[in-house]
């Protein structure tokens, strides 16, 4: 009975320990590129963008590739947003990366994200339920998870200019600054499977 016990109270736990819109955003903790502990705690007060990648991904090589990825990461880290994009292929999978090789793809990339984390276990990506790369999450400086999904509404990797895309992090990120809600807090990520 006891072990049974212990069991549901695992299972809600579990339950409750998850990403969802509107609802503080889980904390983590990670190692980063320069082999170093990251903790999103670390950046309460603050805007945060987590961009789950892997840059093996068509769809991930487009944003990087047309330098829209970049782009938006300087936009917005000039304006005090905290960009950590998270690699959570597994080893041995497509996209995994040790610390030292995420740095250099990330200075090869030309990436301005803050920092680069490595979920090599795949912990924190099952637990935002990220699904793509890239699949896209926000947080407010209050802690809240204010949008999740992908960073616009053309999910391609080819042929239409991403300057003629809606994009959905811009949006969110935009609207929250005024005070007012992301009228597209959820939408569908779109892009590689995260390799787990």
């Amino acid at each position: 009975m006891k072990f049974l016990s212990c069991l549901v109270c695992l299972a809600i736990s579990l339950v409750w320990l998850h990403a969802d819109v509107g609802k503080v955003a889980p904390d983590f903790q990670l190692e980063n590129s320069h082999g170093k502990q990251t903790a999103l705690s670390d950046y309460r007060g603050k805007y945060v963008i987590l961009e789950w990648t892997n840059f093996e991904c068509p769809f991930v090589r487009y944003h990087y590739g047309s330098q829209n990825m970049q782009n938006l990461q300087k936009e917005f880290t000039g304006k005090g947003v905290i960009w950590l994009s998270i690699i959570s292929s597994a080893p041995g999978k497509q996209g995994y990366l040790t610390a030292v090789d995420a740095e250099a793809k990330k200075k090869a990339m030309g990436s301005h994200a803050s920092e680069l984390l490595l979920d090599p276990s795949g912990q924190v990506g099952r637990l935002y339920g990220a699904q793509t790369t890239p699949n896209m999450f926000i947080i407010n400086p209050e802690g809240t998870l204010i949008y999740q999904g992908a960073i616009d509404d053309r999910p391609t990797p080819v042929g239409q200019p991403f300057q003629e895309a809606h994009n959905y992090v811009r949006e969110a990120l935009d609207q929250s600054f005024l005070g007012k809600p992301v009228p597209n807090a959820n939408t569908k990520s779109y892009g590689c499977s995260v390799k787990y």
